[in-house]
């Protein structure tokens, strides 16, 4: 398929331009497509996803504003279209079409996205936006970090709906004779060729336990038979899934029979369909299942200068590097790395490491030997050493958030970046109403631990870095017992390694002029959250499955969202530069 161009200027009477150009106001989104589409998304932006020879292609301009608005106002693919066809507004956005203009199939914006995420810049209608807005002077260096829930567009299975379902993956990838060799190691009586739970007496708990066993007993053959074998991607990915759902959900009894394990694995997949979806919670008492949106705002221009998305059971603050890429220093003017800078780099690329998923440990050797013939072992998101202040500003970025960003290692990341913090760090916990570690006066000089009670220990290191200090026998009798501690050895204070920093930046946000700051900056984040996720299709729920999709529609909502800001803004071009008149 050849790259299709869009029309030059249609006729005046036969076009939407005259309309809207009459009724549209001054800061509309149309408006701001209309007059500089051709420098946001022109055609030649997008010939790399072409071909030279073949029939012409709906003109990439189109199709890119038409895949904006169609984010913005959170439509499927066939409104969207309809929505071309027939509303004058997006006439007007793709270039002042005329309304005779054909539209075209849905499936045409299918096509493009599969292209962009083909592409060595899959982001790169994001990455256009975010350009004009520096351009035009609205992106400074102070950033506001926060995430939100984004619900997965597949159903939550069960053990015996996962177990099955992988089985059924594997026989769905295999060719003819893999397949037979497959059906002659099940001995369940399962074709394997219908989705859905099997037939079974739910309601008999004997049924029931027979059902899961014969399932594992067919799932571990299946592993077997494939143990040691060259597998192509597709089979390796799916003998990995079934490894993987075997091993989170199961144990074996004494009898060598196989039963659901009474916990939750760490790191659970929770649907065949959708492998990298996961519970998550937003907060203690809110959960959810999909992935996390995390975002960084700019707060003084409130544009999005960064995104991405991970399953929902990540932290927020395994993001914060990726989301900081532009604000990070790595060197000083002198050109020496800032002090402590090394160390919390390490730091942080030993925190934003994923774990695995929690196998049995029977299936280790076969995960291991798939991952090693497939090649698709897990690498750990590090740390760029490269990445540099690219802000002309020489203000001295800043970094708001809530708790979520306030562990250490995400202090020490930035303020080893010499980045002001301005996220909360929680208070020390107090279970159940006693002592908790603000109650003991910690010395750190005199490496002193000193009780409630007046008692005064040393404060000794273990070898992972974490003070400690027992008091052991000095409990016993002590008239604050009932108010310190339950455990019969004594009240144990156990200190983070790097509980100076954290003490430090507990004392700093009690300072009223922090927490003003705090309270007029950070709420920004969660008004430009709000305006990403209030259309329900593609906003708060995904409209595609797996972590890479979802993150490039996310990515392309911040776009759309970020156009809007800038004509709110009164985006416009002056003497060849773009400026912000508002």
């Amino acid at each position: 398929m050849t790259q299709g161009s869009t029309p030059g200027t249609p006729s005046l009477f036969n076009s939407s331009r005259d309309y809207c150009d009459r009724t549209l106001p001054k800061n509309s989104i149309y408006r701001l497509l209309y007059e500089h589409g051709d420098q946001f998304f022109p055609d030649e932006f997008f010939a790399d996803l072409f071909a030279t020879s073949g029939r012409r292609s709906v003109p990439p301009r189109i199709v890119a504003t038409v895949m904006v608005l169609q984010r913005l106002e959170g439509l499927s693919d066939r409104d969207a279209v309809e929505r071309f066809m027939f509303d004058a507004r997006w006439k007007y956005a793709c270039g002042g079409l005329e309304p005779e203009y054909p539209a075209f199939v849905h499936t045409v914006l299918v096509y493009m996205r599969a292209r962009l995420r083909d592409s060595e810049t899959p982001t790169r209608i994001f990455d256009v936006v975010l350009d004009v807005a520096r351009s035009a002077g609205t992106v400074g260096v102070r950033r506001v970090l926060d995430s939100t829930p984004l619900f997965d567009a597949v159903a939550t299975q069960d053990t015996v709906t996962l177990i099955r379902s992988a089985i059924r993956g594997v026989l769905r990838v295999c060719d003819a004779a893999k397949a037979e060799q497959v059906r002659a190691v099940l001995k369940r009586d399962d074709a394997y060729d219908t989705p859905g739970k099997p037939a079974c007496d739910w309601a008999d708990a004997d049924a029931r336990e027979q059902l899961i066993d014969a399932l594992a007993r067919d799932g571990f053959s299946v592993l077997a038979l494939f143990d040691g074998e060259k597998l192509d991607e597709k089979l390796a990915d799916a003998v990995q899934l079934l490894a993987t759902v075997l091993g989170q959900d199961l144990e074996e009894d004494d009898d060598g029979s196989f039963r659901i394990a009474r916990r939750v694995a760490r790191d659970r997949v929770i649907s065949t369909v959708d492998p990298e979806t996961r519970h998550g919670h937003k907060t203690a008492s809110r959960s959810f299942d999909g992935y996390k949106g995390h975002i960084a705002v700019d707060p003084d221009s409130e544009i999005i200068t960064a995104t991405t998305v991970t399953a929902g059971n990540v932290g927020d603050g395994a993001v914060v590097e990726e989301l900081l890429k532009d604000v990070l220093v790595s060197e000083t003017d002198d050109g020496q790395p800032p002090a402590d800078s090394e160390a919390a780099l390490e730091v942080a690329r030993a925190d934003q490491r994923v774990a695995p998923p929690n196998l049995w440990s029977r299936l280790a050797g076969w995960v291991a030997t798939l991952s090693l013939i497939a090649g698709f072992g897990r690498r750990p998101t590090g740390l760029d050493p490269e990445v540099t202040l690219e802000n002309a500003s020489t203000d001295r970025p800043e970094v708001y958030g809530d708790a979520a960003y306030g562990g250490a290692n995400v202090l020490a990341l930035l303020t080893g970046a010499g980045i002001r913090v301005f996220t909360k760090v929680q208070q020390p916990v107090s279970v159940a109403g006693r002592f908790s570690l603000a109650d003991f006066d910690i010395d750190l000089a005199a490496q002193t631990v000193t009780c409630p009670a007046t008692i005064t220990l040393p404060l000794k290191t273990r070898a992972d870095g974490t003070g400690y200090a027992t008091f052991g026998k000095n409990c016993a009798g002590c008239p604050l017992r009932e108010q310190c501690t339950t455990a019969k050895a004594g009240r144990t204070v156990n200190l983070h390694p790097k509980f100076e920093l954290l003490q430090r930046f507990r004392e700093e946000q009690a300072d009223p002029e922090w927490q003003r700051a705090y309270r007029e900056t950070r709420p920004k984040v969660e008004r430009k959250l709000a305006h990403m996720v209030r259309r329900k299709h593609g906003g708060r729920n995904a409209r595609v499955r797996g972590a890479t999709r979802i993150g490039h529609d996310f990515d392309l909502l911040a776009a759309a969202i970020n156009l809007a800001r800038l004509a709110q803004l009164g985006l416009t071009r002056s003497a060849g530069e773009w400026v912000v008149v508002h």
